[in-house]
C-alpha cells in the first residue's frame, strides 16, 4: 500500500466558498486555475483566475461582481472524488484583471491568510517583562485572532517594536529563537519548528513523487555557535554556547551537517552578536535554537508530486526511492497546491533536512 491509496487520483476535485457560499457553477465554468501557497516564513496566499468575458453580451464579467468584494472570506479545499481537505481560510485582498491583446480578458482574485491583518500599520511601542509567547498572545488578540502558542521560555525585561508592522515584528521575534509563526484558520500559531516527530506520510519516487531536486551544501554549516551579549546590571558579558548534540533530532542518516563539515574541513565556529540579549536564559535558548536552525539548512530540496491536500508547510514527510543518502524524512517549509481543469492537480514543495 502507498500513502495515496485513500485517494482516487484520476478525479481531482476542489471546493471554494466565498462569503460562506459555494462558488456558483457559472464561475466554476469560467475557472482557469486555483493555487494555494502555504509557507512557514510568509503569509499564506491564494490565487483564483477566471475567464472574464461574456461572449453572449460582449462585455466583461466577474470584475464588478459583489462576490469578489475586497475583504470577503474565502475557504478553499482540494482533494479527489468527494474527499476534499481544507487548505486555506483567508480573505480577498487583491483583484487583478488582465486585458491582453488578441485574447479574452481574465480576472485573478488574490487573498491571504489572516496574517495579513498584522501587516496594516507600523507601530513603535515597548513590552516590559514579557516572554515572546506573551507578546504574540497580546498582538493576536488585538488583531482578532486566537493565540495558540508554545511557551518561549525566557522572560525579557524590555522588548521594543520600532517602526514595524506587527507581522514584521513577530516574524523577527520568531526568527530570533527559531520559532514559526503560522495561521490555522483564525488561530495564530507560535511554536518551535516541529522536526522531532514522525513523518506524516511517504512520497515514493515515480509513484506519488514526480520530481525531486535535493542540494547538499556544507557552506554555512559550523561546528559551534555562540551568542554573546552584555548584562548591564551585573556588568559582565553574557556568553551562551551550542555545539554537537544541539542540532535536534537527526532527520535520517547518522551525521548532521555540522558533523559532516567538521569531518571534511575541521572545526568552524560562528558567533552571533547582531541581536542584543538581556539574560543568560535568553542567550542559552537562542544559541541552541540557532544552532538547530543552521543545521536544518544542510540539505535543501524542491519537489513536485501528484496533488495531495494533506501536505502542508511545517510537517515532516518521508521521501523514498532516492538511494540511501537522500531518502528519509524532510521538513516542509513551503507547499503550493495548484489545480487547473486542463492540467489536473499538482503539489510542489520546498524542504530541508539536517543530516544524511
Amino acid at each position: 500500500m502507498t500513502a495515496r491509496d485513500n485517494f482516487n487520483t484520476l478525479t481531482p476535485e476542489f471546493a471554494v466558498r466565498v462569503n460562506g457560499s459555494a462558488l456558483p457553477q457559472s464561475a466554476i465554468a469560467d475557472l482557469v486555475r486555483i493555487s494555494v501557497l502555504d509557507d512557514v516564513d510568509a503569509t499564506g496566499m491564494f490565487e483564483i483566475t477566471f475567464n472574464a468575458w461574456n461572449t453572449a453580451e460582449m462585455k466583461p464579467r466577474w470584475m464588478d461582481d459583489a462576490l469578489f468584494q475586497e475583504g470577503n472570506p474565502v475557504d478553499i479545499a482540494f482533494g479527489f472524488r468527494d474527499q476534499t481537505t481544507p487548505l486555506l481560510s483567508g480573505e480577498i485582498t487583491c483583484l487583478e484583471p488582465d486585458f491582453p491583446e488578441g485574447r479574452s480578458p481574465t480576472l485573478t482574485v488574490r487573498g491571504h491568510d489572516r496574517r495579513h491583518r498584522l501587516m496594516r500599520a507600523r507601530r513603535t511601542r515597548s513590552f516590559l517583562k514579557m516572554k515572546d509567547s506573551d507578546i504574540v498572545c497580546q498582538i493576536a488578540s488585538e488583531a482578532g485572532l486566537d493565540p495558540k502558542v508554545t511557551d518561549s521560555g525566557a522572560s525579557l525585561p524590555y522588548v521594543m517594536q520600532h517602526n514595524q508592522t506587527d507581522l514584521e515584528f513577530l516574524m523577527a521575534r520568531a526568527r530570533r529563537i527559531a520559532f514559526e509563526l503560522l495561521v490555522d484558520n483564525r488561530a495564530l500559531v507560535f511554536r518551535p519548528r516541529k522536526i522531532d516527530g514522525s513523518a506524516a506520510l511517504t512520497l515514493h519516487r515515480e509513484v506519488e513523487l514526480l520530481s525531486f531536486h535535493p542540494r547538499l551544501s556544507t557552506l554555512g554549516q559550523v561546528t559551534s555557535w555562540d551568542v554573546r551579549g552584555w548584562d548591564p546590571a551585573q556588568k559582565k558579558e553574557i556568553v551562551a554556547h551550542a555545539g554537537s548534540g544541539d542540532a535536534g533530532k537527526l532527520l535520517g542518516g547518522s551525521k548532521s551537517g555540522p558533523q559532516a563539515t567538521q569531518r571534511a574541513f575541521s572545526a568552524v565556529a560562528a558567533s552571533r552578536v547582531e541581536m542584543p540579549v538581556q539574560s543568560q536564559d535568553e542567550a542559552d535558548a537562542m544559541a541552541k535554537r540557532g544552532y538547530a536552525e543552521m543545521a536544518l539548512g544542510y540539505v535543501r530540496a524542491d519537489g513536485v508530486c501528484i496533488g495531495d491536500p494533506r501536505l502542508h508547510a511545517g510537517m515532516l514527510v518521508e521521501i523514498a526511492g532516492l538511494g540511501k543518502r537522500f531518502s528519509g524524512p524532510y521538513y516542509l517549509t513551503s507547499v503550493e497546491h495548484c489545480f487547473a481543469p486542463k492540467k489536473g492537480f499538482r503539489t510542489s514543495f520546498s524542504a530541508r533536512r539536517n543530516s544524511t
